[in-house]
């Protein structure tokens, strides 16, 4: 399903701040590394997190599914120079390559790589609500898990970005059973359902939706 008509692509990615050296320089390795991938995020999502983590305030972030380092460089980035980004992924070979960005990004300091099962390292924080912007983009199967454990760590006010919300349309497809379509749909029907948060599903890229807490 093409959300966005394929025509707009270069005019919409032409219209965002533009990536730089290093940004470019991560997607042509990671496409090489693995052809074809849909795990990377799209310029332009990664400006848009960028933006709001800045519209935010966030001081302290948390990122489910690291890969190679897109995402997260996008959300350090928008932190203040004191920030703090908790990477969550199980994937020592992929985020090899994103420590290597991290690190010629210069925010080292400010991302911490914690290389476990995601709802392990979520269950680990602190139960008060600490977490001013999380982003979530992994195992969709773990999403529903995932958005649980966040939602009462999330200060008043925090925002939770989801991504991937729209399974490419498959979402509205009862035909559609398979494992990973099933939890987004639950993890979907939960956050609307929801008085802790308020929400807004929006059509960007493969559909993302922004949860506020109340």
């Amino acid at each position: 399903m093409d959300i966005v008509n394929p025509a707009l692509e270069d005019y919409l990615l032409a219209h965002c701040t533009p990536a730089d050296d290093l940004l470019r320089d991560l997607v042509e390795e990671t496409h090489a590394a693995s052809p074809g991938t849909k795990m990377q995020i799209s310029h332009d999502e990664g400006e848009f997190l960028s933006m709001l983590v800045r519209l935010t305030g966030a001081r302290f972030a948390v990122e489910v599914g690291v890969f190679t380092g897109y995402s997260s460089i996008c959300i350090a980035r928008g932190l203040p120079a004191d920030g703090r980004l908790l990477a969550c992924d199980v994937s020592e070979e992929w985020t090899a390559i994103a420590r290597r960005y991290w690190k010629r990004a210069g925010l080292t300091d400010r991302i911490d790589l914690r290389l476990a099962p995601a709802a392990e390292t979520l269950r680990a924080l602190p139960q008060e609500p600490a977490v001013d912007f999380a982003f979530i983009d992994a195992d969709k199967v773990g999403y529903p898990t995932y958005y649980e454990e966040l939602v009462p760590r999330m200060r008043t006010g925090g925002l939770i970005v989801l991504d991937n919300v729209l399974r490419e349309g498959r979402v509205i497809d009862p035909a559609v059973q398979d494992a990973a379509d099933i939890a987004i749909r639950q993890t979907n029907d939960t956050i609307t359902a929801d008085d802790r948060v308020e929400s807004v599903m929006l059509p960007v890229r493969d559909g993302v939706t922004l949860v506020r807490k109340r």
